[in-house]
């Protein structure tokens, strides 16, 4: 129920690509080279603090000397948290871990100097999951991760390597694993797709891929952007009788089944009661004739059809493109769509199941003022209902989700009001589109926020390049409550480095409630993560 786009950076591709860059991140150096320590403060980087690790309000003792000529002046942190200090000898200083405090180096700072310390493992309520054998993870961006019917996954991308199975026989874009994390070797997706693929769904007895590839497996040519693949992972094909002239023998040739694509980038599938919804940056829908002679008839060929619609059409099972669905008949194009990047949210059920929200950086949409976010009716015209009279947002959104148990929208991106109200990066909205006040966003510093997502109980889980929340060390990865306020016990992992470009809730081995986090990610918790983890939650 979310999709995910970092508009200036993490999906590049097309206009509205795929996640392909990340931060490099190290920790933080000493701004001092060899020599004599600053102060004369004297700090073993590499030493255990007693304890090693603790919930907030922990005291904790670290070897150190030449404290005691600042100990009125100087300041403790954890991972860039204020910390209450207790005890300052000449041989250590004992302090408490501050109520929001991280993982991460801790510090001392006495006036501008700042001298660092050994890590710090604050315990909080979110965790590796060990149970997770998936520890190299993925050499590019995880795009999307669907659950099969045998309690497999599916996990689709950007990367051709899955947990080092791929060093001899490249896994190009596809691979399927079992519900730990461990791959399964039987998926027959041959050479795989030569492009990256943002998508899977679903379909009939088989699956519908998509994103931004012209061939897969066998199939080198002759598709755009979008195929059926068999359960096995084979691509679908069809025997067809190519022209012949009256003295060439008859013969069948193989092409792909599902006849219908899109000239540009396709980012989200939806089933549609046996037809499929596409939407992605793509102008022209194509398909191919196969029976055709060339121009002097000499040879069979490959005819190209195309139809103009714009970033979002709907297609038939057979690939064929469904006119009664935001298509013109008079003027034999698709409806006008948005004037700048759009990506989409399906309601898949409820009081407004089949309608579509749309979402990005567009002030148009079908020829009408649109800001940035508008609503589709199931038949593909705008939702009038949705936000009537708002100006919406007056910056990029870059994800959006909706949450059917409460009736309620997030977003979160670029903006700094919603119709015309004061929303710092984050909304929350009423069902309407209307903004939802009683959810109270604080300040970012250092970044923005690019994904957001409410989990079944309420937690919001929101990631992007921001530093500090409310002036308090996030790192790019936070738990929010319904108010907009950190949710104690959840906020103490460190380091977050990537985009998310999804999270699904499942269980860890044991039954545990769990995560699995996916898309380009370097680090979390301080840690590699290589773009596709799982943690438990508690």
């Amino acid at each position: 129920m979310t999709n995910s786009f970092k508009i200036a950076c993490l999906f590049s591709l097309a206009g509205l690509g795929l996640l392909t860059c990340s931060e490099k991140v190290t920790d933080p150096e000493a701004p001092y080279g060899p020599g004599k320590e600053p102060l004369g403060i004297l700090i073993n980087r590499s030493q255990t603090p007693t304890p090693a690790n603790g919930l907030p309000g922990t005291e904790v003792t670290i070897n150190a000397t030449g404290l005691v000529p600042f100990s009125e002046q100087l300041v403790f942190r954890f991972n860039g948290e204020m910390a209450e200090v207790t005890e300052v000898t000449e041989e250590h200083i004992k302090v408490v871990v501050p109520d929001f405090a991280s993982t991460g180096v801790t510090s001392i700072s006495v006036g501008d100097v700042v001298v660092f310390g050994p890590q710090f493992e604050v315990t909080g309520k979110i965790n590796p999951d060990p149970s997770f054998n998936v520890t190299q993870g993925t050499d590019g961006p995880v795009l999307r991760v669907i659950q099969t019917n045998d309690d497999r996954m599916l996990v689709v991308g950007g990367f051709t390597d899955y947990n080092n199975k791929g060093i001899v026989r490249p896994i190009n874009r596809i691979a399927r694993a079992f519900a730990d994390g461990t791959y399964d070797a039987s998926l027959r997706s041959g050479g795989g797709a030569n492009g990256a693929i943002a998508d899977i769904i679903r379909f009939g007895n088989g699956y519908l891929v998509a994103g931004f590839f012209s061939g897969y497996s066998q199939r080198s040519a002759d598709i755009s952007n979008l195929t059926r693949i068999h359960e096995n992972g084979t691509i679908d094909t069809m025997g067809v009788h190519p022209f012949r002239r009256p003295d060439q023998q008859d013969t069948i040739k193989y092409y792909p089944s599902f006849n219908g694509g899109f000239d540009g980038f396709v980012g989200k599938l939806y089933e549609q009661g046996g037809k499929v919804l596409a939407t992605g940056s793509f102008r022209y829908y194509i398909s191919r004739r196969y029976d055709q002679p060339n121009r002097l008839e000499t040879r069979d060929s490959v005819i190209l059809d195309s139809i103009e619609i714009r970033q979002i059409a709907r297609l038939n099972a057979d690939g064929s493109l469904d006119k009664t669905y935001r298509f013109n008949t008079a003027t034999g194009k698709g409806m006008e769509a948005g004037n700048g990047a759009a990506a989409t949210v399906l309601h898949e059920s409820g009081g407004q199941q089949g309608k579509l929200l749309v979402y990005g950086n567009f002030t148009r949409f079908d020829g009408q003022a649109a800001g940035r976010i508008v609503r589709l009716k199931a038949d593909g015209t705008l939702d009038e209902t949705f936000n009537p009279g708002g100006t919406g947002a007056d910056q990029p959104i870059s994800s959006a989700q909706y949450n059917p148990v409460t009736g309620k929208y997030l977003i979160a991106g670029e903006f700094r009001n919603y119709n015309g109200q004061p929303a710092r990066q984050l909304a929350m909205l009423n069902e309407d589109g209307t903004l939802d006040e009683a959810f109270v966003p604080q300040a970012f510093e250092g970044g923005s926020p690019e994904f957001i997502k409410q989990l079944s109980d309420g937690k919001i889980i929101v990631a992007g390049d921001f530093r500090t929340y409310n002036g308090i060390a996030r790192n790019g990865f936070m738990v929010l409550d319904e108010s907009g306020a950190l949710l104690a016990g959840y906020n103490a992992t460190g380091l977050f480095s990537g985009g998310i470009s999804d999270i699904m809730e499942t269980t860890a081995a044991d039954g545990r409630r769990a995560l699995l986090i996916y898309g380009s990610i370097a680090l979390f918790n301080g840690e590699p993560a290589n773009n596709f983890i799982r943690v438990t939650i508690d």
